[in-house]
């Protein structure tokens, strides 16, 4: 498997499998995830877009490091994966924090 595949691959678990065995958020029940995701999605497809587009790439990749898959836009399927990964993560941690006490 493709190195670039291979860690996003593993950054979607890692994160789903902290939040079934540890964290116990909830947020994959929660419709604020989904449509926070969604918004997430909504923004990165045209800025992934426009910096991966095959025509004129402001960032490029190995392609030997990816499965090949892009889709909009010339997006490598693997972004989609590390932006899932970093924005549940973020939201997970967020949930978790320590709740300061009322002043």
């Amino acid at each position: 498997m493709p190195e670039y595949t291979l860690i996003a691959a593993l950054a979607v678990v890692a994160v789903v499998a902290l939040e079934l065995a540890f964290l116990h958020t909830g947020v994959f029940r929660s419709a604020r995830y989904w449509i926070a995701i969604g918004i997430v999605a909504a923004f990165q497809v045209p800025v992934d877009g426009w910096l991966t587009k095959l025509s004129d790439p402001i960032v490029s990749y190995d392609e030997s490091q990816t499965v090949g898959l892009r889709v909009p836009w010339d997006i490598p399927i693997e972004d989609f994966g590390f932006g899932f990964a970093l924005v549940t993560l973020t939201i997970l941690l967020w949930e978790r924090r320590p709740q300061e006490a009322p002043a």
